[in-house]
């Protein structure tokens, strides 16, 4: 048997981290350990949907790893992306467009979109449900950079 339990993304800047999966995406912080010896800080996080799951399975979460010593990260395009369900695709784009997050691929079929964290980590959107109708500004709006 094998069950998801986390993704662990590695943070350049924990504040600036914080505030765009929580402040910004909604995640809710469950669990955060500070390991002196290795110099490092885990923060775990969770949709607030998978709240009442991370009792009962210990999962599935984000995984903030924060190392306390400077060190760059290269952006690293093989790790692939994060993906959450999201009740209203065009209502979540709009919220994240509204607080400073570029949407680089955004929802013009009303089904996906993609944004990029503060560290170039990729996140999908896809819509719960049946795709929504499209709509303006996004059924034109063009892709920034890349995902």
């Amino acid at each position: 048997m094998i069950k998801y339990l986390h993704t662990m993304v590695r943070v350049s800047n924990l504040d600036e981290s914080l505030d765009f999966y929580c402040n910004k995406l909604g995640l809710v912080e469950v669990k955060r350990t500070e390991h002196e010896q290795g110099r490092f800080t885990l923060i775990f996080l969770a949709a607030p949907g998978d709240l009442n799951k991370i009792e009962i399975s210990h999962g599935p979460m984000l995984e903030l790893t924060y190392n306390w010593d400077t060190q760059t990260y290269l952006e690293g395009r093989y790790f692939g992306h994060l993906a959450y369900c999201v009740d209203n695709i065009y209502e979540t784009c709009q919220r994240l467009k509204d607080t400073g997050v570029v949407i680089n691929r955004p929802p013009r079929d009303g089904y996906m979109a993609f944004i990029r964290s503060p560290d170039n980590i990729s996140i999908e959107f896809l819509q719960k449900g049946e795709r929504l109708p499209k709509q303006e500004p996004w059924a034109s709006a063009p892709n920034i950079g890349h995902w």
